[in-house]
């Protein structure tokens, strides 16, 4: 029997590409599959009237995602390749590029945030959007919420821009590294329609040449967070199903 010889070795600049990857593959997916569970959702609906349950169920899944794609992955990313810091993965302040990071994050926030509130103000948006799908919110609800969007999209930056990135730029180079980012990125946004899948690649593609330039995550997280509330609070003001009372009760 003739067979064509397998090449086993495994070296350090394996690890740095292999073990990053399969980290944001296992975790996203953990994270995906227990957010859309209706077993979860449905012991939440049992436990609590559709109003408290829609909160609860949806706060839950995002401090999960913040668990499952930011922190179990960062420590997991620590241990099998021990000469990275946070600090390497971008969890830092460098007051060399401090001025760059924040003309950078005014600037791209002055234009994602009224393309974010034009494109949620289709009616069409209002299927995903706010996630709380309870009928009446209160200051209590709008603050979980964004809460939420933002302890998640902290850690769904991290895991993206720092642990699926950082490590990849010195075995692979810039760009093979960012096109392994921006394909996994996309794929995370097909649940979400072709315009988000679509729109997640020139994103991807500038969050990550920014990660590098300014050597942190806070571009990249902070002008996420802003089209995530953005699109949140807008779709609330629009949805016609939503009603928001302006006190700390639900009457």
């Amino acid at each position: 029997m003739n067979y064509y010889e397998v090449d086993m070795t495994w070296t350090v600049e394996h690890t740095r590409v292999c073990v990053p990857i399969l980290l944001a593959l296992v975790f996203f997916v953990m994270y995906w599959f227990t957010a859309q569970s209706t077993k979860i959702k449905e012991r939440y609906h049992k436990k609590y009237d559709s109003e408290k349950a829609y909160v609860k169920h949806i706060f839950f899944t995002k401090a999960f995602g913040f668990f499952s794609m930011g922190v179990v992955p960062t420590i997991l990313c620590l241990l099998f390749i021990p000469d990275l810091t946070l600090g390497d993965l971008g969890l830092t302040i460098i007051p060399e590029t401090a001025v760059f990071t924040l003309v950078w994050t005014i600037g791209l926030c002055a234009l994602v945030i009224p393309l974010a509130f034009f494109s949620a103000k289709n009616p069409k948006n209002f299927v995903n959007y706010p996630q709380i799908r309870t009928k009446v919110w209160d200051k209590k609800t709008l603050f979980l919420s964004l809460l939420g969007w933002a302890i998640y999209l902290f850690g769904y930056e991290f895991l993206f821009r720092g642990v699926l990135y950082v490590p990849l730029l010195e075995p692979l180079g810039m760009w093979p590294a960012i096109a392994i980012n921006v394909a996994l990125y996309s794929a995370t946004h097909i649940p979400k329609g072709l315009d988000e899948t679509i729109g997640a690649i020139p994103l991807g593609i500038v969050l990550c040449l920014l990660t590098s330039a300014s050597g942190t995550i806070w571009i990249a997280f902070i002008v996420h967070l802003a089209m995530a509330w953005t699109n949140n609070l807008t779709a609330l003001k629009f949805n016609p199903d939503i009603n928001y009372i302006k006190g700390n009760g639900k009457g």
